[in-house]
């Protein structure tokens, strides 16, 4: 009885949900595993004996088909292998891009703290700041030539890898991101995740056997191929993109920079101290466990969010030109026209965020700043709180605001900020800039939305592969730009990159501010002066 009950449950809850064809129910899962694992003895199964009510034992032979006819009433009562395994998933992308910006915030800072103690070792400077306590010790260390050398070769090793790794990463993304759109979110999630734990790899075994620091950019290219951390970034929003409404896409993508944000500022906190007290080693085998978890969760845990999946080729041109298509195609010509003046403000703004964030700890361990490897911590986390900071600021404008205006602000703040953070020469001037920014990651969520609800829903994937490829030029340009700009200014104004990036984000404040104003005129437009006709 218990098992014909659970049995005329999944089959009601087939019925009334639209999505039973694509998820099975638990009265399923249960049935079938409950079937499998204690068939029931012979003439124990009973059935309804008629209009009387009572019931009678079926025959030890009948059992097989009164299964049988159960399992034809009941589609969802024995699903398929593939079925069953997706009982227990989540629909819940948020920790996934967790784990993987925890792996992401760990790893960045502290290797660029080794780079500076490994070339610094390797030149003859021990004055360094990740390894002591006092950090630059005097004032004349900012006129020392070797630390100046030591300074810009940091700078441009990390200019070797951001550029190497992103001349791989822009067509991984864009390879791997339609594809996702055939085959689910969930294996371009699993692959990117696992390219960053080989990159952790290479990392451990340069630290353990003292390899040389080029050894980072074979790590940094092994991850481009399986997308890096732009194809997280894609599959994420895709996934929001594919489980909400225009409605509320604003603010579900809010939530997803908002967990960034948290990841980010619990790993630098932690990274800070815990390489003070243990190396590199350690923290670096806690970036490799994270992205392995991130891999693990999207191969076991996470559920599906492509409902009509279909067996698509990898490697082809067909990806490619999808992403073209999207801005080419001549039906909506006012609509593909938004699309790229958006994208264009996407990639300022993703440049100028990108360009500062890559020169923060390098700024940060030079003079007259001299910070050690518990402030840099302290940086990196009152930079990721601005993501907490700006998810709450977005909810309360959204009250009284529309997102453009919304967006305008956000850029204030992060100028505003930028401009303090250049003339920063003392520590509390520094975290004076990092408090000004507390609005400035609301740009980025409010730029994506506008993008999704620019295109169909038939269109999104694309749509986001496309919104990858510009934050990998964005990030590639910024690589290039600002390394080059900081390593050529770096003797008569350390700040004057964080100034150019603040008078970069003016371009996309006054497109987007055009584009409102432009949109509430053509909304006026509409109306006629002439009064309405009797019906």
């Amino acid at each position: 009885m218990v098992l014909s009950t659970a049995s005329s449950l999944s089959s009601r809850d087939t019925r009334t949900s639209p999505a039973a064809e694509a998820e099975p129910s638990p009265f399923s899962c249960l049935t079938t595993a409950a079937l499998t694992l204690n068939p029931p003895r012979p003439g124990s199964l009973r059935v309804p004996a008629g209009s009387r009510g009572g019931a009678r034992p079926v025959p030890g032979g009948a059992d097989t088909a009164v299964l049988a006819a159960m399992a034809a009433a009941s589609p969802a009562a024995q699903p398929p292998a593939a079925a069953r395994r997706l009982c227990s998933r989540l629909p819940l992308v948020e920790p996934f891009l967790f784990l993987s910006t925890v792996s992401l915030s760990l790893q960045g800072p502290l290797a660029t703290q080794y780079l500076w103690d490994r070339l610094g070792a390797e030149h003859g400077y021990h004055g360094d700041n990740a390894s002591s306590s006092s950090g630059c010790g005097n004032s004349s260390a900012g006129n020392d030539p070797l630390r100046q050398e030591v300074e810009v070769l940091v700078s441009r090793w990390n200019l070797y890898i951001n550029l190497g790794g992103f001349f791989v990463d822009i067509f991984s993304v864009t390879l791997f991101g339609p594809w996702s759109d055939s085959v689910g979110r969930r294996p371009a999630l699993m692959l990117s995740a696992m390219g960053m734990a080989l990159q952790a790899a290479v990392y451990l075994l340069v630290m353990y056997l003292q390899l040389h620091v080029a050894y980072f950019l074979l790590g940094r290219l092994l991850s481009s191929i399986f997308g890096d951390y732009n194809l997280i970034l894609a599959g994420c929003f895709a996934y929001a993109a594919d489980t909400s409404d225009k409605g509320s896409r604003t603010f579900r993508v809010a939530i997803l920079e908002a967990c960034l944000g948290i990841a980010g500022m619990l790993a630098s906190i932690g990274g800070g101290y815990w390489r003070r007290a243990h190396g590199y080693i350690n923290p670096f085998w806690m970036v490799f466990a994270a992205s392995l978890a991130a891999t693990l969760y999207a191969a076991f845990c996470l559920r599906e969010s492509v409902k009509q999946r279909k067996p698509a080729k990898l490697f082809t041109l067909s990806h490619y030109k999808a992403v073209y298509r999207l801005y080419t195609a001549p039906e909506h010509r006012s609509s593909r026209i938004q699309l790229i003046l958006y994208s264009l403000c996407f990639f300022l703004v993703v440049t100028a965020h990108f360009g500062a964030k890559d020169l923060f700890v390098v700024y940060e361990l030079g003079y007259p700043l001299c910070w050690t490897s518990d402030l840099i911590g302290y940086g990196s986390a009152a930079n990721y709180l601005t993501y907490l900071s700006s998810l709450g600021g977005l909810r309360l404008l959204q009250l009284c605001l529309k997102d453009s205006w919304v967006a305008e602000i956000a850029l204030i703040s992060n100028i505003a900020g930028l401009v303090v953070i250049s003339l920063a020469t003392t520590t509390p001037l520094m975290f004076t800039g990092y408090g000004i920014l507390f609005l400035s990651m609301a740009a980025t969520p409010v730029i994506r939305s506008r993008l999704s609800k620019l295109v169909s829903e038939t269109e999104q994937g694309a749509l986001f592969a496309s919104v990858a490829c510009v934050q990998g030029l964005s990030s590639l340009a910024a690589s290039g730009v600002f390394n080059s700009l900081y390593s050529a200014t770096l003797h008569f104004m350390r700040g004057f990159p964080f100034l150019f990036a603040a008078m970069i984000l003016l371009i996309p404040a006054a497109i987007i501010g055009s584009l409102e104003i432009r949109g509430s005129k053509d909304d006026y437009s509409h109306f006629s002066p002439t009064s309405p006709t009797d019906g």
